[in-house]
């Protein structure tokens, strides 16, 4: 059975954008459309994302420069594209720059859900410990044993995000573009600040005195386990 994830797809046809999405929701997924890079920045902040599903063609950012950045920020998400590019150099772009399934116009919706199935298989995660933090993107809350905290949209992605990072790791420029900042407008002593609520917030739902750990001059690291519902 294909894990339910939370889907964005970026595609600027608004008709094949609208099928897309509700095909997908159909299947159980939770899913957003946005019609340009310029307008993930802002998707990313209210739902954390599992995969995406990217066209190339797209005004302003294209699909290939999109898929670079995304890539380097969150290196464990999935990402689909689907285009009208089908020339091998063009598919050995598209793999290069970090999708992992590349799928040539006209697709089928039901090839698009076995590419989301197979992918699905890597980005499903291990069954947690039993002490295991909560962590609910619907309710965007974190619980323990005990005890549920409300989360905002950016601290729910931050937290995904550290749960999906090799050794839970995020280096501090990683962390600044998930906050849709650049670094030249978006000082250390901010996102400090940004990492201590969320140290508070983790302390709450139960997880110790030490819940993220700095990594002198690189960036932070998440010390409990969290499974993401």
């Amino acid at each position: 059975m294909v894990a339910l994830l939370n889907i964005v797809v970026v595609e600027d046809h608004d008709a094949l954008r609208e099928v897309t999405v509700e095909a997908l929701r159909g299947e159980g997924h939770h899913v957003a459309g946005v019609d340009c890079a310029e307008a993930l920045a802002d998707q990313l902040g209210v739902m954390p994302v599992d995969l995406m599903v990217v066209d190339l063609n797209l005004p302003g950012e294209d699909g290939i420069s999109l898929t670079r950045r995304i890539r380097r920020t969150q290196p464990d998400i999935g990402i689909i594209m689907v285009t009208a590019r089908g020339q091998p150099a063009e598919k050995m772009e598209g793999y290069e720059s970090g999708a992992d399934i590349y799928l040539t116009k006209p697709t089928s919706l039901g090839e698009l859900s076995a590419a989301i199935q197979a992918l699905s298989r890597r980005l499903k995660r291990s069954a947690p410990a039993a002490t295991a933090l909560r962590l609910d993107l619907g309710k965007l809350s974190l619980a323990g044993q005990e005890e549920e905290v409300g989360l905002t949209a950016y601290e729910a992605a931050i937290l995904c995000a550290f749960v999906r990072a090799p050794g839970q790791r995020l280096e501090n420029w990683q962390l600044i573009e998930l906050l849709s900042k650049s670094e030249a407008d978006y000082s250390k002593a901010r996102l400090e600040v940004q990492i201590f609520r969320l140290r508070r917030k983790l302390t709450q739902a139960g997880a110790g005195i030490a819940p993220v750990k700095v990594l002198r001059l690189l960036g932070y690291q998440l010390c409990v386990p969290i499974v993401v519902l």
